[in-house]
């Protein structure tokens, strides 16, 4: 057993240090200790609570910090703090029996300073100090140092100890989350064993963050840290709160929330608010507070992106999207953009206390050096990013190569090991709250083609595999055989710990993932319309809650619109996110209305029933089959419970095929690790290709097709080909 110690921002950092250190070294005890957290609202401003231990085996605990040997009112402090969490814990029904808080509420002043707090003479308000005049200490209220704090806090009981879900239900009330998680709307539900019903189960279930996420959410780090972790580990959610956090703590900053994909703007507002109101019962000052895309367009206020704000503060010509690819190439809008303004920007102050950036992975690296540089000292910037976006753990360099060297050689960042105790400058989010262990699986296998049938004259049917074998081991998953290194046989699986369980348990496995071919994209769509119509009239669902993912983003008007017409004749309104929609908007909760969309405006968002159409174009490709499959990987993780993948033709069947293997083998992957030359030959097949290459191969291939269809036709002759070219292309062949 041991105590988890998040360290939030505090003003009494020597007696937090050393509350720190005591604590730490227990290991009789359970529980969380936070340092400058929750914040309340208070007649004269916002302030927060020095220090909080949420245990199963003393309750809650308030302690009142003490910087050097005045203590002043501590009494008075410790019944104000005591007072305020009880009112808060208090609106919660699950912590209640009647009238009375099931949890007690211990309170402690610690004074490292002290010498010996026995023999302090402490103050109290007139109420007490009569009675108390001639004692040395104030009867009721607990005071301490270094050396008696573990004795004081022996003393503090609970009736009912080591209740872990008792506990839980106490972090998650402090925490504020369960809001956060459950959108803005409430869900009505009649039936106990309705989809709905198993939605509002979940939503309870994943109301308390896990203490990675608790660390990673309030601990401050003076300069850069970076959050990595799966799709679904919560790293946008923590992004919100923690951005709510610094705004709650430094309401001066200037702070900057920002992203690639526009359509979560509404979300992070969303979450923003809700997680700000609820623990200081204000609304976020929006001119302190921005949210902004990363590109963002030249006119407009709201519309004004990081990038664009940077352009009019150091004096630089803005790049929009067009602009860009005329001058940088096609692939290369953005990251040129940026590296012209980096290179020619005018000296300016910074702006930013701290910036904040959301699914780094799907912007250059270049950009976080403009964030950087619009930051002042010392350099508050927080970037996350899902580790598997690109399947091969190079999503992002380094952060020593990000952000380059120092005049004396020396790297601007690195991320050294400070100590167990220090606040963590990479966080790893190993657990995933979104997705079941089947569903997390089957994305997996998949998007790495694990289960593919190998192509004639290939030994594997391999398309991507992690460059660095280690990764498998970060996010979560454990060797039940074999070994995680290059040309050995391995098969990997998730845990309890990193897949809980009751991610699955709501439904049966037939039902958390099923594979549907069709004849032909109108029975698809009739199917799905029918569908979407029972998940709204008989499962309790909202229009909210179900998403309708098209893998091709190039395509994604022309493919979903058979099925907004079935969907329109049964009566149910659908909107296409981005084009019928603001690209700011990816839900319209409220209005009734079912989301489709590509894939791009589905990254960052999430739905209890994920319905994936023309899921046959994710099986095979001639170039970019890497992409094209992880498409198929992003679609399927945007699920928090059910996911249908639909299809029609043959390679719709290969692709069910894949999945059929899968659970056979119980969810567990198993392969051969490639070698690092095998990686490197995956790369060169399956590499992603610019639109110029694409173009090019196309017009190649097109004048193959030609040349072949008059040799088959008798119009060319093989004899007419000079002897170099036929032995060429059978060298080629041959290879």
């Amino acid at each position: 057993m041991s105590i988890d110690i998040v360290r939030g921002a505090s003003q009494k950092p020597a007696s937090s240090d050393a509350l720190v250190e005591v604590v730490s070294q227990q290991s009789a005890w359970s529980g969380c200790l936070f340092i400058g957290y929750p914040i309340f609202s208070t007649s004269e401003g916002l302030r927060m609570i020095d220090a909080l231990l949420v245990s199963a085996d003393m309750g809650v605990v308030v302690f009142d910090l003490i910087e050097g040997h005045e203590t002043g009112d501590y009494g008075a402090r410790q019944d104000d703090s005591a007072n305020k969490l009880e009112a808060r814990l208090k609106v919660h029904q699950g912590l209640m029996r009647r009238r009375d808080l099931m949890v007690p509420i211990h309170t402690i002043s610690f004074a490292p300073a002290l010498t010996n707090p026995d023999t302090h003479r402490g103050s109290c308000r007139d109420s007490c100090r009569d009675s108390h005049r001639d004692s040395h200490r104030l009867e009721g209220y607990p005071l301490a140092n270094a050396s008696s704090l573990i004795q004081e806090l022996s003393r503090f009981t609970w009736s009912r100890p080591h209740d872990q879900d008792m506990c839980a239900k106490v972090l998650s009330a402090i925490e504020h989350i369960t809001t956060m998680r459950k959108g803005g709307f409430s869900r009505r539900v009649a039936q106990e064993d309705s989809r709905g019903a198993k939605l509002v189960k979940l939503e309870k279930s994943i109301a308390t963050l896990d203490k990675l996420q608790h660390r990673a959410v309030i601990e401050t780090v003076e300069g850069i840290q970076r959050i990595r972790g799966l799709a679904g580990s919560g790293k946008t959610i923590v992004l919100a709160l923690k951005a709510a956090y610094f705004h709650a703590y430094n309401p001066d900053w200037r702070i900057a929330v920002t992203f690639n994909s526009r359509s979560l703007k509404d979300h992070f507002r969303r979450l923003i608010n809700n997680f700000f109101i609820e623990q200081t019962g204000n609304e976020p000052d929006w001119n302190k507070l921005r949210i902004a895309n990363a590109w963002g367009a030249w006119q407009g206020k709201d519309r004004r992106g990081i990038y664009a704000e940077f352009c009019r503060l150091y004096g630089m010509a803005f790049f929009d999207y067009g602009k860009a690819r005329n001058r940088f190439g096609p692939g290369g809008e953005f990251k040129g953009a940026c590296e012209y303004a980096l290179a020619n920007a005018r000296n300016r102050e910074p702006v930013y206390d701290a910036i904040l950036v959301d699914e780094a992975q799907d912007l250059p690296p270049i950009f976080l050096r403009l964030c950087y540089k619009l930051l002042k000292h010392p350099k508050r910037l927080v970037y996350a990013y899902d580790e598997l976006q690109n399947l091969r753990g190079s999503s992002l360099p380094s952060p020593e190569e990000i952000f380059g060297k120092n005049k004396d050689g020396s790297p601007r960042v690195r991320f050294d090991d400070t100590g167990d105790l220090a606040p963590q400058r990479d966080i790893m989010l190993s657990k995933c709250y979104r997705n079941s262990k089947p569903v997390l699986a089957t994305a997996f296998a998949l998007g790495l083609g694990i289960y593919r049938n190998p192509p004639r004259g290939t030994a594997t049917g391999l398309v991507q595999m992690f460059d660095r074998a280690h990764i498998w081991e970060d996010i979560g998953y454990r060797v039940r055989d074999g070994a995680l290194r290059d040309g050995s046989d391995v098969t990997l699986d998730r845990t309890e710990d990193t897949s809980p369980g009751f991610l699955e348990d709501h439904s049966d496995l037939d039902d958390l993932i099923r594979f549907v071919t069709f004849r032909n994209k109108d029975e698809q769509a009739d199917w799905l319309a029918e569908a979407i119509a029972e998940n709204l009239s008989k499962d309790e669902l909202r229009h909210d809650d179900i998403m309708v993912i098209n893998p091709d983003p190039r395509a994604t008007r022309e493919k979903v619109e058979p099925i907004r017409s079935r969907l329109k004749e049964l009566g149910i309104r659908s909107h296409l996110a981005g084009v019928d929609t603001d690209p700011n908007t990816f839900f319209r909760p409220g209005k009734s209305s079912v989301t489709l969309t590509g894939i791009h405006r589905a990254k960052g968002n999430e739905a209890g029933m994920v319905y994936i159409v023309n899921a046959q174009d994710c099986h095979s490709a001639v170039r970019n089959l890497a992409n094209v499959r992880n498409c198929l990987f992003t679609a399927i993780t945007r699920s928090k419970a059910w996911v249908r993948v639909l299809g029609f033709g043959e390679f719709m069947a290969l692709l069910k095929a894949e999945y059929e293997k899968l659970k056979a083998r119980r969810f567990e992957l198993r392969f051969t690790y490639p070698t690092s030359e095998q990686r490197e030959r995956l790369r060169l097949i399956h590499r992603d290709m610019t639109t110029a290459d694409a173009n090019r191969l196309r017009n190649r291939d097109r004048h193959l097709d030609d040349l072949l269809q008059e040799l088959e036709s008798g119009e060319v002759r093989i004899e007419d080909l000079d002897e170099e070219t036929i032995s060429r292309f059978r060298n080629v062949m041959a290879k």
